[in-house]
């Protein structure tokens, strides 16, 4: 039996390079482990709306639908940081594009 390997085209936190970034200078793709996407604000419909619309565009690159294990809704009242924090826990592997190579390499 071999094993074959895929390519992933990876940036410096382990994510594909392609994949759709939040937009809003607040939200962040973390570090493993579960990947959490992070979306601050002091609106919760705003951070909200962020979420889902990083998810549509996530989805829309993948090709299917994102492996969310967890959303996670939590506040920070210290002085100067966003009130809201919402995180979705990913899969890794649909944020590195495993879905993508798998479907390139077999097509």
């Amino acid at each position: 039996m071999t094993q074959e390997r895929i390519q992933l085209d990876l940036d410096e936190v382990g994510v594909a390079v392609d994949l759709p970034q939040p937009t809003h200078s607040q939200d962040q793709v973390r570090d493993v482990p579960y990947r959490p996407v992070e979306f601050r604000d002091d609106d919760l419909p705003s951070a909200l709306e962020r979420t889902a619309a990083w998810l549509r565009a996530t989805q829309q690159w993948l090709g299917e639908p994102v492996d969310v294990m967890a959303i996670h809704l939590d506040y920070d009242d210290r002085e100067g940081v966003p009130y809201y924090e919402v995180r979705l826990l990913c899969n890794e592997e649909d944020l590195a594009g495993a879905p993508i190579a798998l479907r390139n390499r077999a097509g």
